[in-house]
């Protein structure tokens, strides 16, 4: 399994430019995505952010959604793809938040893109209904409605529940 860490502060300023070109990849779908703000350039607090390599060629941003771990972001750069970076960055994700506790991980995420929803669910994700979504997630997907995500594709809402540790 590719190394995965916890990204240093210093390297925040550098994933906007591997989101950016990690997203030029929706173009194959004929889905021109340009997020208003980059992840990491959002007046957010992180919960955790995990790279992998030095400089990062992938990351994943994960803020504090309805009380619990929500992975907001996974990015890897097309030149560093289909080498299971991607699956590595949600499994760190996922078994940091079990060992932190929490006994769920979130996202949202296109539905059909394969690299989205049918990834996911290969990683043990599965869809939440909209009447098990806390008021601070619907309130995050009127967010991405507003800016413009539905009308690119369908969204979804998933959730990966975890054998969380006891928390301390």
């Amino acid at each position: 399994m590719p190394d995965v860490r916890a990204a240093r502060p210093d390297e925040f300023a550098l994933l906007g430019a591997v989101e950016a070109e990690a997203g030029n990849r929706f173009a194959e779908f004929g889905m021109f995505l340009d997020a208003p703000v980059r992840v990491a350039d959002r007046a957010e607090v992180p919960l955790a952010v995990f790279v992998n390599g030095d400089p990062p060629v992938g990351f994943a941003w994960v803020l504090l959604v309805c009380g619990g771990p929500h992975l907001e972001e996974v990015a890897v750069l097309p030149s560093a793809g289909r080498r299971g970076l991607g699956r590595a960055l949600v499994e760190a994700v996922c078994t940091w938040a079990g060992n932190a506790g929490y006994g769920s991980v979130t996202l949202c995420t296109f539905r059909d893109v394969p690299w989205n929803g049918p990834f996911y669910r290969s990683a043990g994700f599965v869809e939440l209904a909209p009447d098990a979504w806390c008021p601070e997630m619907a309130a995050l997907r009127t967010t991405e409605r507003a800016n413009g995500l539905d009308e690119a594709g369908a969204r979804v809402v998933m959730i990966r529940h975890l054998r969380a540790a006891p928390r301390t």
